[in-house]
């Protein structure tokens, strides 16, 4: 099951990182953060619902490598 996190590979706080990889994970997050900044541009709102979406989602957990052994 998909979940949405915050991404590691962030420019703020990884939530439209987070948002590319949970819609699909081979889109360019640049798209979507060029399309937030211009939609922002002309409503301001949406900085309170990303930094809203900061508290709310979680962070990424790192994943394990193929040589690291779990316990």
């Amino acid at each position: 099951m998909k979940r949405l996190t915050r991404s590691n590979e962030k420019l703020v706080a990884g939530v439209i990182g987070g948002i590319s990889n949970y819609i699909n994970p081979e889109l360019d997050p640049v798209l979507l953060r060029l399309a937030f900044a211009m939609i922002t541009f002309f409503n301001p709102a949406f900085v309170l619902i990303y930094f809203g979406m900061v508290l709310i989602v979680p962070i990424e957990k790192p994943e394990l490598r193929n040589n690291e052994a779990r316990y």
